[in-house]
């Protein structure tokens, strides 16, 4: 006689919704609202220790001056006029060498990326240019155009180029074929491949690396007014530093930060509005 064993009851898994399927807009609110706290909390609590630091004689106040000092300086300079040329300086020779790097870059990229025969001869010169430091083509720059906007701009120029064109070949590459052959089933002419295909598809792209290019665009401006300009911020921070008015130079130091911050998120926003399509590009994690 056989026995049939009586079968065990199937386990069910059961997953119940959590806060964000629940209430999302509510979810996200409280996610934004914690980001905005942390991102305006942190530096704030960092000034405060620094400006403690200073008044209870932690650190040397005339080597590291209280924030408190910096900004009566900075807000003194500004009041008698003396801040703004450098800012205008150092804020022309950016926004004349971005826009340069910024056309031939997206130019070069774009044909880069829909020929490949151009890509195979341009691609392991532009390379090989890549990697050498932008500070160290200053020299060059210097004997084309000799003293003056030329270089600076020159530098800038140069290094956005490379961010952008970079993006902007990979992103074109990136596109798959099918998209292509579509346009030239449906009988699209170059412009309309490049207007409903190439443009849409690339420029999310296209726009972080010109993102990423605005901010290392004031780095390098910083460093090369340093060594080849008598004005703006690069030149304030490091002669102000020689004369050990430390003051001064921290004053510049916030300038450009503010400035690089203010440029890229400029940047950002036009991109929100030229890529309504795109996902949202916050330098972080999306949510």
């Amino acid at each position: 006689m056989t026995t049939v064993a009586p079968e065990k009851p199937e386990s069910v898994l059961v997953r119940r919704p959590g806060p964000e399927e629940l209430h999302p807009v509510r979810t996200h609110r409280r996610r934004r609202a914690l980001e905005l706290t942390l991102a305006t909390a942190v530096p704030l609590l960092l000034v405060l220790l620094w400006q403690l630091a200073a008044a209870q004689g932690w650190i040397d106040h005339r080597v590291y001056p209280a924030p408190s000092t910096i900004l009566s300086d900075g807000w003194d300079r500004a009041a008698a006029g003396e801040l703004w040329p450098d800012v205008s300086a150092t804020l022309r020779r950016v926004l004349a060498g971005y826009a340069i790097g910024t056309a031939t870059g997206y130019a070069l990229g774009l044909l880069m990326g829909s020929l490949r025969l151009v890509r195979a001869a341009l691609e392991p010169l532009l390379d090989a240019l890549y990697v050498v430091p932008k500070l160290a083509l200053l020299p060059v720059f210097l004997n084309m155009f000799g003293l003056g906007e030329g270089p600076q701009v020159a530098l800038v120029a140069t290094t956005v180029f490379f961010f952008v064109w970079i993006q902007t070949m990979s992103a074109v590459v990136a596109i798959p074929s099918g998209h292509r052959d579509a346009g030239q089933v449906f009988g699209a002419s170059p412009w309309q491949t490049f207007r409903h295909i190439l443009l849409p598809a690339s420029l999310p792209s296209v726009l972080v690396g010109a993102r990423i290019a605005a901010g290392v665009a004031v780095l390098v401006i910083v460093a090369s007014e340093q060594i080849a300009a008598t004005d703006g911020l690069g030149h304030l921070i490091f002669d102000s530093r020689a004369l050990f008015q430390n003051d001064v130079m921290f004053v510049g130091i916030v300038c450009v930060a503010a400035l690089g911050v203010l440029f890229s998120e400029l940047v950002r926003t036009l991109g929100r509005l030229l890529t309504p399509w795109a996902p949202r590009d916050r330098g972080r994690g999306q949510s």
